[in-house]
């Protein structure tokens, strides 16, 4: 008798430590910690220090095996405050040698940066000393291509000329010539209204900085036909359809016809933000000897139609030019395809969830048929109820299966946001040769892909709105241009709060929890995110950008069916 209770109890403790592991069976994918490798080195100087023109390229550098070492911050720019580019300059003496290609942005090095290139005047003698330097680097290192790149003014009157008013009419009068200069009728009478009320010092300025740009990019134009340059793009900024800097685009387009200096020397784009991304993907095709097959897709039939917000031209001129842009194939269907390019417009005002639950019920088929998918996920009115991503959680498509994710600012800077890391990730790929190479891979295009689902969706479309009508409520009337010397800390931790939120509830669906399928040279493996956090921050006095770096914890299954 005693013998059976000892049985039983034995029995009955047994179950009482199994029963654990019976209603939560053995997790089967066990962390994966891939090891880093050699890299080749790329020397950035960025368009100016926000995250998307120096971050996102240090980043995205990493899928391709690539260390893209920028400038010390000390010596960029920060906000307002241009940069030392006379320390430029020794800095780029100092580290070109050894390095893989230099990516260069000809705003930070002559004005010091973007927004320093909308205010100041560069002297000729300035200009003419930089590009002096620059065929100095180019004898000194003639095996190290340099990618330049520039930006055309935008239609917006520089901020010096504050008077509300004349601003207004500077934007009425830039709209009126440019339709004029492509042949269509307008009021002749209106712009000489406009003429007489802008004050004469103001028309100067706003005019005479076109005119300076248009003659620096000329001797840019010169200096890449004389091979100094890999290639140089030229970049509009915030365009409009007839405006001002289309004339001066235009005027470039046919200075470039009259040198007969093809694309592949000089390429002119819509976009600023994203070209350093895309000069840095452009290497990597080129590295690799790959020209990307890319088949296109869109939301709505009419969507590559649409101009969206801050556009000069449509969607599908967008398209095309920033894949010709990356030596890219277009095919005409996801079999031809090394990847599909699937464009989403929506637009609150005729879009509906119905639509949006059909694009997203696309996204699946193309995912089952086994076709990799770079998404662009665009709103007119910038709201987390018109973009694609809240669908595809809601009907548990696999979120980490996507090889690209954009969808901040301008249409331009997006689709060449999501094709530079699509190219990245594809070329790369192409070149594994074993399992841990593939999870380095997957490791950098996984966490670069979070950092823009993070920055795009969650904040970009949702959280900024909550933290800017917070500083509203507060009394801060403009969100663009914060004393976060004064509340630094407060702006951040409401950022954090509410983001950190979000993720939680992210991580947990079914959509970012489902194993991805992966194919390896010793045969197929399942990856899973088993667990997502980020840290983030305002890096400049303002709520339209954040610093994002997210931390991703990879799991790894021996089978594709965990």
């Amino acid at each position: 008798m005693k013998k059976r209770c000892m049985i039983l109890l034995l029995l009955v403790l047994l179950m009482a430590v199994s029963y654990p592991f019976l209603l939560h069976p053995a997790d089967p994918f066990r962390p994966a910690a891939p090891q880093p490798s050699p890299m080749k080195k790329i020397l950035l100087v960025p368009l100016d220090g926000r995250p998307p023109c120096r971050q996102f390229v240090m980043d995205a550098g990493h899928i391709a095996d690539y260390e893209v070492i920028a400038p010390p911050s000390q010596i960029q720019d920060y906000y307002s405050l241009p940069g030392d580019t006379a320390a430029l300059k020794p800095w780029l003496l100092e580290n070109m040698k050894g390095s893989h290609a230099l990516i260069l942005s000809i705003d930070q090095l002559l004005y010091g940066g973007l927004l320093a290139a909308r205010e100041k005047e560069a002297s000729p003698q300035e200009i003419a000393s930089m590009l002096g330097f620059l065929k100095e680097l180019h004898t000194l290192y003639p095996e190290v291509p340099i990618y330049a790149f520039s930006i055309l003014p935008r239609l917006t009157p520089q901020d010096t000329i504050d008077g509300y008013y004349e601003r207004r009419w500077l934007m009425d009068y830039s709209r009126l010539i440019g339709k004029k200069a492509c042949g269509l009728p307008v009021d002749d009478s209106a712009i000489r209204e406009l003429e007489e009320k802008i004050p004469p010092e103001s028309m100067e300025k706003y005019l005479s900085h076109f005119h300076e740009n248009t003659a620096l990019n000329k001797s840019l134009i010169d200096l890449a036909s004389a091979g100094i340059f890999q290639r140089l793009v030229l970049g509009q900024d915030d365009g409009e359809a007839y405006s001002i800097p289309n004339i001066e685009k235009e005027a470039l387009r046919r200075y470039l016809e009259e040198k007969n200096i093809s694309e592949e020397q000089v390429f002119l784009t819509h976009g600023a933000d994203e070209i350093a991304l895309t000069l840095l993907a452009e290497r990597r095709n080129e590295d690799s000897g790959l020209q990307p097959r890319i088949f296109f897709a869109y939301n709505d039939s009419e969507s590559p139609n649409l101009i969206m917000p801050y556009m000069a031209v449509t969607t599908g001129e967008t398209v095309l030019e920033k894949i010709r842009m990356l030596h890219a194939l277009p095919v005409s269907s996801p079999e031809e395809a090394d990847f599909t390019l699937f464009v989403s417009t929506n637009d609150s005002d005729k879009d509906t969830l119905g639509s949006r639950l059909e694009s997203a019920r696309c996204l699946s088929r193309l995912h089952q048929q086994g076709h990799p998918v770079a998404l662009v996920d665009l709103s007119k009115h910038f709201q987390w109820s018109e973009i694609l991503l809240p669908q595809l959680i809601r009907t548990n498509y696999p979120i980490n299966a996507l090889i690209a994710y954009s969808g901040w600012n301008t249409t331009s800077n997006s689709i060449g946001t999501a094709l530079a890391q699509a190219c990245l990730f594809t070329a790369q790929k192409k070149q594994i040769r074993t399992g841990e190479e593939t999870l380095r891979l997957y490791a950098a295009n996984l966490t670069f892909l979070q950092n823009r689902i993070l920055e795009d969706a969650f904040y970009l479309k949702d959280v900024i709105d909550l933290v800017n009508a917070s500083l509203i409520k507060e009394g801060y009337t403009n969100t663009s241009d914060l004393d976060l010397e004064r509340n630094a800390r407060w702006a951040n931790g409401m950022l954090q709060h509410a983001m950190k939120k979000r993720i939680a509830v992210y991580k947990e669906t079914g959509s970012f929890r489902q194993p991805i399928s992966v194919t390896i040279p010793e045969g197929r493996m399942a990856l899973r995110i088993n667990d997502l956090s980020a840290d983030m921050s305002y890096p400049w006095p303002r709520t339209f950008e954040i610093h994002l770096q997210s931390t991703i914890s990879l799991g790894v299954a021996d089978s594709a069916d965990p």
